[in-house]
């Protein structure tokens, strides 16, 4: 708020200093937002806004969030054109053709991206993010086992999947939502994802497809995608399972083209069968979107692509949802054209280096290990060490400090087989540049000296910091 000397007048006497008064505003009538029943009455909209806002004031700052892999930066020209296409339904293909049309688009480059045996002609669709590709993903893997199971004239009953216990929770959710057995595989020491040594533990003929996680959302980690379409080379040899491979590259998929162009993990592999992605995570686009692509038309049942006339125009859908903003597909065609293979490549070697070095300025702290460095996705996973642990410190404990300082940083158990084992986990995203890195880590020691200090009583070393400890 503004303030303003009050005038003078002439018959005042001179003041030892002027009085201060608020300048004049027209009065906005408070709101009051009501949080079990609906409003009865109507409100000035710069009210409704005003209280909103300063609630919103409450939440984390999404620069300092470390926590998601979603993106929190976009240039200005991406948000104009996401605010002037947030009124436009995508399905509505026949009253927004081009925007219908740039969906298509995104779908080659992609296709182009991740070697797809015929670009021009890709199989595949937008979506409101991994988890709903993921979906689509794995029907269409069960609806192919199925079919392939009649064709043979075998039951049908009890498919699976298999895939390590570090998988998203969306493929949990599909085995629950769609009668499917989720065999999860346990992590292990030394092992924080799936491996190619135990699929012929897991699999079987009602195995409707493995799921290979590049990027792991644990730990960053990619897991071994061609060694795992080797492993199932090897079991269909020795029983005749044929079992596809489903990439889930919610991250990776959009990482790995740019920064690892020689990795084998995509459609070059022929027991790819499907691949997801989110363009709201390294595809730069705020949430949410993400993508589903299939290696070609025989890899996406028919049946399951829906023909619709839909306010006199025709079009198929294959998804989850309906109406939708066209908006985030505009801005993600707005990423693709904007940045190009040069400039993700870029992008995300900047993330990479700046995850790299963060990663080695913690280690150097004593009172840390790395899990992972960031080589891969730009992202990692470090832990207290042993000595830490045995002093009483705990990762939930400087996931509060830091927390304190801004930063959300998430501490949280490993899956199945390493749940004794607590981490902490880094995301580096366009947008957290070196120099909030180096604040970040200063904020670290910090806070390791604080939780330190009021934990034990002995001194403990943090870095190049003598921690002075409380008696």
């Amino acid at each position: 708020m503004s303030y303003t000397s009050a005038p003078a007048t002439p018959s005042a006497a001179p003041s030892a200093a002027p009085s201060i008064t608020p300048s004049a505003a027209p009065a906005v009538p408070a709101v009051s937002c009501p949080e079990t029943a609906f409003p009865h009455d109507e409100s000035e909209p710069r009210a409704v806004y005003d209280a909103i806002r300063d609630e919103l004031l409450l939440d984390g700052r999404s620069r300092l969030n470390l926590a998601t892999f979603g993106t929190t930066w976009m240039e200005d020209e991406a948000r104009l054109l996401m605010t002037e296409t947030a009124d436009k339904n995508l399905v509505d293909t026949d009253e927004y053709p081009q925007v219908a049309d740039m969906e298509a688009r995104c779908v080659r480059m992609l296709a182009d991206l991740w070697h797809a045996p015929d670009p021009a002609r890709a199989t595949g669709c937008s979506t409101t993010g991994s988890s709903e590709a993921a979906m689509l993903a794995g029907l269409a893997l069960k609806r192919r086992w199925e079919q392939r199971r009649r064709a043979a004239g075998r039951d049908t009953e009890r498919p699976n999947i298999v895939a390590g216990a570090n998988v998203q929770v969306c493929w949990k959710k599909f085995c629950s939502y769609f009668d499917v057995e989720a065999r999860l595989v346990p992590l292990a020491p030394g092992r924080l994802h799936l491996t190619p040594e135990v699929l012929a533990e897991y699999c079987d003929d009602r195995t409707v497809g493995v799921i290979g996680i590049l990027g792991s959302t644990f730990d960053g980690s990619y897991e071994p995608i061609a060694d795992l379409c080797l492993a199932l080379d090897g079991i269909e040899a020795a029983t005749g399972n044929d079992i596809p491979v489903h990439v889930d590259g919610a991250s990776g998929a959009m990482v790995a083209p740019f920064l690892d162009p020689d990795l084998l993990w995509d459609f070059q592999l022929p027991r790819v069968a499907s691949i997801n992605t989110s363009g709201h995570k390294y595809g730069q686009v705020f949430p949410g979107i993400g993508w589903a692509l299939w290696r070609d038309a025989d890899a996406l049942p028919a049946e399951l692509v829906h023909h619709v006339d839909y306010l006199g125009g025709e079009m198929n859908t294959f998804s989850l949802t309906f109406t939708r903003s066209a908006s985030h597909v505009a801005a993600q065609y707005y990423t693709f054209h904007r940045y190009g293979y040069a400039g993700l490549r870029r992008l995300h070697l900047e993330s990479r280096r700046t995850a790299r070095g963060l990663a080695a300025g913690i280690a150097d702290l004593n009172l840390f290990e790395l899990l992972t460095d960031g080589s891969e996705l730009p992202a990692f996973a470090f832990r207290l060490t042993d000595r830490a642990h045995a002093l009483g410190l705990h990762e939930r404990g400087i996931a509060l400090a830091m927390r304190a300082r801004g930063w959300q940083v998430p501490a949280y158990p490993l899956p199945t087989g390493l749940s004794d084992t607590w981490v902490l986990r880094v995301v580096v995203r366009t947008g957290f540049t070196p120099r909030l890195a180096a604040l970040f880590l200063e904020d670290l020691r910090n806070a390791a000296r604080v939780v330190a200090g009021a934990t034990v009583s002995v001194p403990v070393e943090v870095g190049e910091v003598q921690v002075l400890t409380v008696g």
